[in-house]
């Protein structure tokens, strides 16, 4: 039983944090630069094609973060934010190093970890689906 309230919890937190950082990207919302912004970002940090990269990732925030909440599907939202998480460290973070006060991986890293382990292991007892 306390098994399923902790994925649960992780679950909720993690996935409800994604959404917020995809509504940042794609809205504008929580103080975010909207997709313009995003995509102004990413074309600076040569990625291309800055746009369509820009909405993606917004998405895969956004859609991937509501279904590991949930418990929806949850290997498919796991994967969306594991794909996030990769790019992430790839593109921006592994020339930061590891700590998290040089911009390094470590944040995203750690992201990893419970999306992967929580796709790996299941949403837990309360869950959609």
């Amino acid at each position: 039983m306390m098994i399923a309230w902790g994925l649960l919890i992780i679950r909720l937190i993690v996935g409800l944090t994604f959404v917020g950082h995809g509504a940042q990207k794609l809205f504008g919302w929580f103080g975010g630069p909207g997709i313009k912004g995003t995509a102004g970002w990413f074309g600076s940090i040569n990625i291309k094609p800055a746009l369509p990269m820009a909405v993606l990732v917004g998405l895969f925030e956004l859609v991937g973060g509501l279904l590991f909440a949930a418990g929806l599907f949850t290997p498919v939202g796991a994967a969306m934010l594991a794909v996030t998480m990769l790019g992430a460290i790839l593109t921006v973070h592994m020339k930061n190093g590891f700590w998290s006060t040089s911009g390094g991986i470590e944040f995203n890293l750690i992201l990893l970890a419970v999306v992967v382990g929580v796709a790996l292991t299941g949403p837990g007892a309360y869950h959609l689906f």
